[in-house]
């Protein structure tokens, strides 16, 4: 089943400017997407379509295989559905404390206070946060910051979360451990949705990936589907993940003999090397 769907999406801005173009996009539940494209190219402004933030100018989106609804209702019953965490994690965190952020939503659904302080303490818990209840969120660290955002969705507890770009900004070591955060939400069911243009992440984790540029989605697959077409990465100004692209080179330029599709992971490539070393 299509947890949630885009269908013939267009969307115009203020100023005429075409923003999305034909958008086709549909993620099965319990599936872990990812949507790569250089800034610019329309993730964001799709993204802003799940929840109803933004209306297209034409086609509709689809949850839970119901049209979206953008009468006060049908927006409130879609955002305790579909939770986005927007990319800069300042502007989703205004309260005074870490705990008073994370309740915000719980509270709007109109939740007895015990349910919003054990929403509370599950999310913050379940991001490693636990703790800083009581610290100011501009005295986080950029990490920190992002954890908080998902802690604010998790309260809501939607079947869909929508990230924006969650790696941004952070160190390696930072980026990494959001990701196994994705990755363990994943696999407690939830339904995950990620925007990034980090080539070298997405075949750790991602089911399936689209590649939108220019505001149209002009790729899909899985990730040896999608980067064996390098034409398509390169003319989308993105790049391999640089464990493929190494094996590119030694192809090219050293004779050896790597043939598409190349390793994408660290451990692909290990395999792959064992296999030539043995044969040789």
């Amino acid at each position: 089943m299509n947890i949630i769907e885009a269908k013939a999406i267009h969307y115009k801005y203020p100023d005429g400017t075409e923003a999305l173009q034909n958008v086709n996009f549909k993620v099965k539940k319990g599936k872990m997407i990812a949507l790569l494209g250089p800034n610019g190219a329309g993730k964001s402004t799709l993204f802003l379509h799940f929840n109803g933030i933004l209306k297209p100018s034409s086609g509709e989106v689809i949850v839970n295989e119901e049209s979206l609804n953008y009468n006060k209702e049908g927006l409130m019953k879609v955002r305790q559905k579909v939770g986005i965490v927007f990319q800069n994690p300042d502007d989703q965190l205004f309260a005074p404390t870490v705990s008073e952020d994370v309740a915000f939503g719980p509270l709007n659904m109109g939740l007895s206070q015990n349910e919003v302080e054990n929403r509370v303490h599950d999310a913050l818990k379940k991001v490693g946060m636990d703790g800083f209840e009581d610290k100011p969120p501009h005295h986080l660290s950029g990490g920190q910051k992002k954890r908080v955002a998902i802690a604010g969705i998790l309260a809501m507890k939607p079947e869909i979360m929508v990230l924006d770009e969650p790696t941004s900004g952070l160190d390696p070591k930072g980026a990494s451990q959001i990701i196994k955060l994705l990755y363990q939400l994943n696999k407690e069911g939830m339904t995950i949705i990620v925007s990034t243009h980090d080539v070298d992440l997405v075949p750790l984790y991602a089911d399936q990936i689209y590649i939108i540029s220019k505001g149209e989605i002009i790729k899909k697959g899985t990730s040896h589907e999608v980067f064996e077409d390098v034409e398509t990465i390169r003319s989308s100004n993105l790049r391999l993940p640089r464990i493929a692209h190494l094996m590119e080179i030694l192809k090219k330029e050293n004779n050896l003999p790597f043939s598409q599709p190349y390793p994408l992971t660290i451990g692909e490539a290990r395999t792959r090397l064992i296999d030539y070393l043995e044969k040789r």
